[in-house]
């Protein structure tokens, strides 16, 4: 091989490590997985199908008959922005959101969102494979997807990432139970207002964070979230954080979730994959 073969060779080595070495640290640590849809993402300049319906006339949120799917995980973007730090996604964020600086915080809960800030969110409770409720589900990778039961009148939400994570969202119009023992998905309960699944919760506990770059919250939480399916590709998210124990009025973040074709659940355990040292010990690999 001549020199110049061998230049070459050690130009295309070294652009390929600084390809790698350019990855975010939190794509590097989480495991990849390429059945998890991320090479079937919808490409934005192809237009999308319209929403579907179900016969009764109210949306569908999962693939149509003779199709599969799943919602993409891992959501790329957040209820508040930290200009410093935080995801700031423009594409994938509501325009509603606030910035760190707007957010309504009691002054010990932005007291906790800094120092989870400033120690590289480290003690997140889901890097150790506890369950993440409210929006922080969402940042749970390789997707999730909705099970709508008419005759049982729920709809369970599935997720692939995680500790085997499912929940139960109520729609046959019961309260909230009094005296709830406080869980990690608290206890919902759905309607549909117009084409959006309307999800209201209570009896959270707090052995989660609210998301994954640290947002606290209290027993106190009462979340009302928004899944508005706006084309077959699309759906958009919408959380009001009403917390009188760690905010000073309710506020709304949210973000958009694409579909991802031809993807199906498939068995993941948190327990067997855990490989995200950054945010467990709150530095890099080394």
């Amino acid at each position: 091989m001549s020199q110049r073969q061998n230049i070459r060779l050690v130009r295309v080595a070294a652009v390929a490590l600084l390809s790698v070495l350019a990855l975010p640290l939190a794509a590097q640590d989480e495991p990849i997985n390429l059945n998890a849809g991320r090479l079937n993402r919808p490409r934005d300049n192809q237009p999308s199908r319209p929403t579907p319906h179900w016969p009764d006339g109210h949306v569908n949120l999962g693939p149509v008959p003779g199709e599969k799917g799943v919602w993409e995980g891992n959501a790329g973007s957040t209820l508040a922005t930290n200009i410093k730090g935080g995801i700031d996604n423009p594409r994938m964020n509501l325009p509603t959101n606030l910035k760190i600086s707007e957010v309504p915080f009691q002054p010990w809960a932005r007291a906790l969102y800094d120092y989870r800030q400033g120690t590289t969110t480290k003690d997140d409770p889901h890097t150790k494979c506890l369950p993440s409720g409210g929006p922080r589900l969402f940042h749970t990778p390789y997707g999730f997807e909705f099970v709508e039961v008419p005759e049982e009148k729920r709809v369970y939400m599935i997720e692939v990432g995680g500790p085997h994570t499912w929940r139960i969202i109520y729609m046959d119009g019961r309260p909230h139970p009094k005296n709830l023992d406080p869980t990690f998905f608290g206890h919902s309960v759905g309607h549909w207002d117009g084409d959006s699944l309307v999800v209201d919760t209570v009896g959270f506990n707090e052995r989660f964070w609210l998301t994954r770059e640290g947002i606290p919250h209290t027993e106190f939480l009462h979340l009302t979230e928004r899944f508005t399916r706006t084309n077959y590709d699309t759906l958009k998210y919408e959380a009001t954080i009403d917390d009188p124990g760690a905010y000073t009025r309710p506020w709304t973040g949210g973000w958009i979730i694409r579909w991802q074709q031809d993807q199906e659940m498939y068995e993941y355990l948190c327990q067997d994959n855990n490989k995200d040292p950054k945010h467990m010990y709150g530095g890099s690999r080394e």
